[in-house]
């Protein structure tokens, strides 16, 4: 027996966990958020360069003009001429232009930067960190900046808090994550200037990461292997419905400060809700502190209403059911065992071009509001609904098309749509529109996938390692995403092409990978060899279990080293931790 079936004794699926779950996933409600709010807090309003201080002295009163035809004397339209220039004036104001049915040429005319700044119209935007700090011209490129660093937070925070939950345990660390997103989010709303909001969404991006990590974590080891499924699937949905949420609260607000509140402060909530929650009781078993584990369980028992449970449960009953996990903790693998052997090389491989294109595409669609010619709120809107839709798609095709299917044509398609995106007028906006819609569909629906597919490609005794392995790439990818973004700046096809290349290459490495569907899970290095690619794994590749783990002890894990009780038990925690919906994307 193990936790699992220790979990059904107490109750299973009950009044705990239905308290339990709520509030955890509550807190992923709120994480979406804030990797998306960037469009919103940074928002590039409509503007040109501000007037001439002295223009006023100029005499005009021989003509009769109103604000928009004075400006046609000192902004030059841009090259669509049919827009204000937003980064030129004209050294000398052309009165002529104010004329009606002026046709002078005035191509000729000599410009110059905006030496007095610029001018932002509010009318969809009141506030922004671009109005703000003026991140405009020559300072674009800064607006992307801000999200490249705050994934660069949340990579940094998927390393250290992982790390630091397995130390400290899953509840004090959640705690510590929403105390510190609240304060430093709401403190972020007070930034007096460019770098030092950076800073914050630096260290916001660090909690966010550890609080998606570790809670999901948590859930996990709370919830009966048979609804882990049910539960992933309500955790993602809720995911995408923080998108739908987003839009609302940056519409009402439409003050880039106001915001940083209003999606920091509800972190104080889950900070208060989360004390009801109780640590692991798994972790404390695997930590040595029995004790506190027992009293927790007896406390879910009580509950669940499951009262003569109580009595029942003894460090003695706690040690039979966990005695299988604590022998599996003792065995450790590292990413070098990932690339030891040439089918788990090969899967690896594959895998890491699939998470980092996927990531690097969803993030370059989701950061990219703006240029799909609608309104940012509207577009964020539907793509919110658009992802809770692909999300229950991917279940149909998952089942009947297989997962290598699935991923390969999520990822293709993908692709083809950001490719015909590209090149599709910007005056087409309902087009346009709708193909970005579609892109950000095959892009969710790929990182759904991607989640089932690499957990049942992965051996058991190395599954956990290898997921974190290719969710770093997915992170990294999201990393780069904005700063292709200013390659927009030179070619505006360019980050297009960029997007819709990494996936289209990823879409041919999912044909290279085996299918995995109606097939049972690996539990060694050597099933995967011998399965999928026929062949034992050679001498030179070996390396048997042995306490230090496998990379020190140079061979192939096989069945028959591990102890036939292990092996069930890996393989059943296996086939229930991975659904084709994660419980909590990290960079989706």
């Amino acid at each position: 027996m193990g936790f699992s079936e220790l979990l059904e004794e107490i109750g299973g699926f009950g009044r705990y966990q239905r308290i339990h779950v709520p509030i955890i996933i509550f807190s992923s409600f709120l994480l979406m958020s804030q990797n998306l709010q960037n469009n919103f807090a940074s928002g590039v309003p409509t503007h040109h360069c501000s007037l001439p201080a002295n223009h006023s002295l100029y005499n005009l009163s021989h003509v009769q003009v109103d604000e928009k035809q004075l400006l046609k004397a000192f902004i030059p339209l841009d090259s669509s001429g049919t827009r204000l220039h937003r980064c030129r004036r004209y050294v000398e104001p052309q009165w002529h232009l104010i004329t009606t049915n002026s046709s002078a040429n005035v191509s000729q005319q000599r410009t110059e930067e905006c030496l007095d700044g610029w001018t932002f119209d509010r009318s969809e935007f009141l506030s922004t960190t671009i109005s703000e700090w003026k991140l405009v011209c020559s300072r674009h490129p800064l607006k992307q900046m801000i999200q490249t660093i705050y994934m660069g937070g949340f990579l940094a925070g998927a390393m250290v808090y992982g790390l630091l939950s397995d130390r400290f345990g899953r509840r004090s660390i959640i705690l510590c994550l929403h105390l510190k997103l609240a304060l430093l989010g709401c403190a972020s709303s007070f930034s007096p200037s460019y770098t030092v909001f950076c800073i914050f969404r630096f260290f916001c991006g660090m909690a966010v990461s550890g609080l998606g990590i570790t809670g999901t974590t948590l859930i996990a080891e709370w919830v009966p292997n048979k609804a882990r499924a049910t539960v992933s699937i309500l955790n993602s949905c809720n995911i995408a419905f923080g998108q739908i949420v987003l839009s609302g609260i940056a519409y009402l607000l439409s003050d880039w400060r106001k915001l940083q509140v209003a999606l920091a402060a509800p972190n104080f909530l889950c900070f208060a809700l989360t004390w009801w929650c109780s640590e692991s009781a798994r972790w404390l078993i695997l930590s040595g502190r029995s004790d506190e584990a027992l009293k927790i369980l007896q406390r879910v028992a009580r509950v669940n209403g499951k009262p003569e449970m109580i009595d029942k449960l003894t460090r003695e009953i706690l040690d039979f059911h966990m005695k299988r996990e604590i022998e599996m903790s003792n065995f450790s693998f590292t990413a070098y065992d990932l690339m030891r052997t040439r089918g788990m090389r090969r899967i690896s491989l594959c895998l890491l071009v699939i998470w980092f294109s996927t990531g690097f595409a969803y993030y370059g669609l989701s950061m990219d509001l703006q240029h799909f010619g609608v309104s940012t709120y509207l577009i964020q809107l539907i793509f919110g609904a658009v992802d809770i839709l692909s999300k229950l798609v991917v279940l149909v095709t998952l089942s009947f098309l297989g997962r290598r299917i699935s991923q390969s044509s999520c990822l293709l398609l993908a692709a083809i749509m950001i490719f015909a995106n590209t090149f599709i007028s910007r005056d087409l906006k309902a087009i346009r529109t709708t193909l970005a819609c579609l892109g950000k569909a095959f892009t969710s629906s790929a990182f759904s996938t991607a989640y089932l597919f690499s957990g049942e490609l992965y051996p058991t005794i190395i599954r956990q390692t290898g997921m974190g392995f290719v969710s770093t790439m997915a992170r990294v990818g999201s990393m780069a995403a904005p700063v292709f973004l200013i390659l927009g700046e030179v070619l505006p096809a360019l980050p297009g092409l960029v997007y819709g290349g990494s996936v289209m290459v990823a879409g041919c490495v999912a044909c290279v990978l085996p299918e995995t569907l109606n097939m049972p899970l690996p539990d060694t290095i050597d099933d995967v060899e011998q399965k999928w690619f026929q062949r034992k794994a050679g001498p030179q590749e070996n390396t048997s279990l042995c306490e230090g783990g496998a990379s020190e002890c140079g061979g192939v894990v096989s069945a028959e080293d591990l102890p036939l009780k292990v092996l069930k038990d890996v393989e059943e925690a296996g086939r229930n931790t991975f659904s084709p919906i994660s419980p909590l994307r990290d960079t989706e």
